[in-house]
C-alpha cells in the first residue's frame, strides 16, 4: 500500500492543483477523438471492402475481360494477292518481302498523348492528314492493326528500333507488297494497288486499315479475284501492344491467279517499236492494240507515254506527283479512254452499210477530181483519184467516193447521216465494248438531233460529209476501232474485248474461264468480203505499199485524222493479217505527227515481222 500511495504522491508532487484539475478535464476530450479516429479507419475500410467487393463481384466479368482483351489479340497475317501471267506462262506480278510500320494500340496505349508520336510523324515524314488519319483509326479500337506507314527502308527501320521505346502501341511488321516485270512495257495492263485510304472505309467496309486495293488495270478490275483471304493468330501482347507469344494461328488463303491472252513478246515489240517511231520523230503520245479477230481475245496493248508502276508498289511520292503533274498525261490509257476522230480508218465500214443499204454497187465508179463542191462549200479529197470503184476507193482512200455514199452527190442519193450512225453503232462506236479495263470511253457518233440539243445549231449536209470520212465531231477509242476492224476481218461477228482467259487458285486449277461469246450481225458475207479486198489493196497498190513485202499478206487502212493545229494530224493504221485466215488485227495511233507522217505504218511492219517469224519458229 506504501508504494500505492507514493506514486499518488509523486503525482501530486508534479502537478500543480490547477494542473490536475485540467488533465482531469482533458480525459473526456481525449477520449472522444479516439473514437472519433477509430470510426473514420473503420469507415474507410468499409468503403474500401465495398468496392472489392463492388469490383469483384458486381464488375468483375466485365474487367477480367478487358484485362483478357489486352493480354491477348488476334492479329491478321496477310494473305498474298494473286499472280498474274501471260498466255505462254511469262510471270508479270511477284509479291515480294516489305516491312511496314503499324499502330497496334493496348487499351494503355489509347491514353496516350498524340504529342508523343509527334517525332515519330516527323521521321517518316508523314503529312498531317496520314498521321492522324492512322492515330485517330487506332484510337478507336475497331481494327487490331492500324496501317501508319508501308515499304519502310532498312535505314528507316533501323532508325525506328533504335526509339522503338518511346512510341506506345507503334511496331514493325512483315508484309508484302508487289513487284512488276517490265513495268513501264505491262503498266497500263496490270496497273497498280496501293494502300487503303479513308476515302476507301465506305466502298471497301470489310478491308482492314493494312490493306491494299487495286487502283488502275487489272489489279483493279480483278480485286475481288486476286485479294485473298487473310489468316489470322491469335497472340499475347503486352500493355504497350509489343507480342509476347504466339497461342494459336491459322494460315491465309493466298488469291486467284490470273491468265492473260496477253503475248509478253509482241507486247514488247509493240512497245519498242513504237517508242522508238516516237523518239526518232520528237513525239510523246501514242497507242497501239493487237486482238484476236476470231474470240476477242487482247494479245498487246500499250499507251505512250507509259509510267513505272512500282513507283505506286514502292510507295515513291516524290515520282508520284512528277508522274502525275506531267502534260503528256502517262496514266492516262489512251487505247481505251483517249477519244479521236477515226479518219479514213471508218471508210471500210461506211463501205459495208452502203452495200447493205444498196446505195451503190462495189463496181460503180465515182470520179475525184480532188473535191467536190456544194453552194459556196468545197470540201476536198486529199488528191485527186480520178474513177474509183468501192475497193480501190478504200484503197487509195478517195473521199469524194466516201461524200457520196455517206452524203450523197453526183446521182448517189447517200447514207444520210442518221443511217451512217447506226450502222457506226453496229460496228462498236458510240458505245464502251465491254473490255475488262476501268475507265473505258464510249466515244460520240453525232446526229442531227445530239447537235442541236448539245451545240445548238442544225445539221447541215457538211456534218455528214465530214461524218463519212471520220472527221468532224466523230470520236472513238484506238479500241473501237480495232474492234470495227475485227469485225470486218470475222465476217460481221462482234466480240467483247478481254485480256483475262482464266481465272485459277494458287495450286494452278481453274477457278473461272473467262466467254468469249461473239454476236453475229445481220449483214451479208459478201459485203464484209468487198470491204476485206479494198483493204487488201491498201496493201497492193494503196496507200500502205510498204507492207507488201512481208511474208503474210495483210490488209489495212490508214487514216489522218485534222485535230486543231493546222500543221498537225494524228496518224491511224489498222489492219489484219493473214488476209485469207485473220488471226491477229494491229491498230496504231499517233497523237500529233507532222501531216505528211505515216509513223504507224512501219509500226505495223516491225510488229508483223517479228509476230509471224515467231510462229513460223515455233512451227518448225
Amino acid at each position: 500500500m506504501r508504494e500505492k500511495y507514493a506514486l499518488y504522491e509523486i503525482d501530486d508532487a508534479v502537478l500543480g492543483a490547477s494542473e490536475k484539475e485540467r488533465s482531469q478535464m482533458d480525459m473526456p476530450f481525449r477520449k472522444r477523438n479516439l473514437r472519433i479516429l477509430f470510426g473514420i479507419t473503420i469507415g474507410v475500410f468499409g468503403i474500401f471492402f465495398a468496392r472489392v467487393g463492388y469490383l469483384s463481384v458486381i464488375q468483375g466479368e466485365y474487367y477480367a475481360q478487358v484485362s483478357q482483351e489486352n493480354a491477348l489479340r488476334v492479329v491478321p497475317i496477310e494473305a498474298p494477292r494473286g499472280k498474274i501471267f501471260d498466255r505462254k506462262g511469262f510471270q508479270l506480278v511477284y509479291n515480294v518481302p516489305s516491312t511496314n510500320v503499324v499502330f497496334r494500340f493496348s487499351q494503355e496505349g489509347r491514353e496516350v498523348s498524340k504529342d508523343v508520336y509527334t517525332p515519330l510523324q516527323e521521321f517518316f515524314s508523314l503529312s498531317e492528314e496520314e498521321f492522324s488519319f492512322a492515330y485517330e483509326e487506332a484510337l478507336k479500337g475497331n481494327v487490331s492493326e492500324v496501317l501508319l506507314k508501308e515499304n519502310i527502308t532498312q535505314e528507316e527501320a533501323l532508325g525506328f528500333s533504335e526509339r522503338e521505346r518511346s512510341f506506345p502501341g507503334v511496331v514493325l511488321k512483315k508484309s508484302i507488297r508487289r513487284q512488276y516485270e517490265e513495268s513501264a512495257i505491262f503498266s497500263h495492263v496490270i496497273g497498280y494497288e496501293n494502300a487503303l485510304n479513308k476515302d476507301d472505309r465506305e466502298k471497301y467496309p470489310e478491308y482492314l486499315l493494312t490493306d491494299s486495293v487495286g487502283r488502275r488495270g487489272l489489279e483493279k478490275s480483278y480485286e475481288e479475284e486476286l485479294k485473298g483471304v487473310h489468316g489470322a493468330k491469335r497472340v499475347e501482347v503486352d500493355a504497350l501492344g509489343k507480342i509476347r507469344r504466339e497461342i494459336s494461328s491459322q494460315d491465309p488463303q493466298p488469291g486467284h491467279n490470273l491468265i492473260l491472252s496477253i503475248d509478253a513478246h509482241l507486247q514488247k515489240t509493240l512497245f519498242d517499236a513504237m517508242q522508238e517511231e516516237l523518239d526518232k520523230n520528237d513525239l510523246s503520245r501514242g497507242a497501239g492494240v493487237a486482238i484476236d479477230p476470231r474470240d476477242g481475245s487482247v494479245l498487246a496493248l500499250v499507251s505512250f507515254p507509259s509510267y513505272d508502276n512500282n513507283i505506286f508498289s514502292e510507295r515513291n511520292n516524290t515520282l508520284y506527283g512528277i508522274i502525275s503533274q506531267d502534260e503528256n498525261q502517262p496514266l492516262f490509257n489512251r487505247v481505251i479512254s483517249g477519244e479521236y476522230p477515226p479518219a479514213s480508218t471508218i471508210k471500210p465500214m461506211i463501205s459495208v452499210a452502203a452495200l447493205t443499204e444498196g446505195i451503190i454497187s462495189p463496181d460503180k465508179a465515182i470520179e475525184s477530181r480532188g473535191g467536190i463542191s456544194v453552194g459556196s462549200t468545197f470540201f476536198g479529197d486529199w488528191k485527186a483519184h480520178g474513177f474509183t470503184d468501192m475497193r480501190r476507193a478504200i484503197a487509195v482512200s478517195s473521199d469524194v467516193y466516201f461524200y457520196s455514199i455517206g452524203g450523197g452527190y453526183g446521182g448517189v442519193s447517200g447514207l444520210g447521216m442518221e443511217t451512217m450512225a447506226r450502222y457506226d453503232k453496229l460496228f462498236g462506236f458510240s458505245k464502251k465494248t465491254g473490255i475488262d479495263l476501268s475507265g473505258e470511253s464510249a466515244g460520240l457518233v453525232p446526229t442531227p438531233q445530239w447537235k442541236e440539243e448539245v451545240i445548238g445549231e442544225r445539221w447541215y449536209v457538211g456534218n455528214t460529209y465530214h461524218a463519212s470520212i471520220g472527221q468532224g465531231y466523230l470520236r472513238t477509242t484506238p479500241l473501237q476501232v480495232a474492234l470495227a476492224t475485227s469485225i470486218i476481218a470475222n465476217g460481221g461477228t462482234v466480240f467483247e474485248p478481254k485480256i483475262v482467259s482464266f481465272v485459277e487458285s494458287s495450286e494452278g486449277t481453274l477457278v473461272k474461264r473467262i466467254p468469249h461469246e461473239g454476236t453475229k450481225l445481220d449483214i451479208q458475207e459478201d459485203f464484209f468480203q468487198v470491204a476485206r479486198e479494198g483493204m487488201r489493196q491498201t496493201i497492193t497498190e494503196g496507200t500502205a505499199l510498204s507492207l507488201n513485202d512481208l511474208s503474210v499478206e495483210v490488209a489495212g487502212k490508214t487514216g489522218t485524222a485534222e485535230y486543231g493545229p493546222k500543221d498537225k494530224t494524228h496518224g491511224w493504221f489498222t489492219s489484219f493479217a493473214p488476209y485469207e485466215s485473220p488471226e491477229i488485227v494491229l491498230t496504231v495511233l499517233f497523237e500529233g505527227q507532222e501531216n505528211d507522217g505515216y509513223h504507224a505504218v512501219p509500226v505495223t511492219k516491225k510488229v508483223y515481222e517479228a509476230y509471224f517469224s515467231s510462229s513460223e519458229e515455233k512451227e518448225e
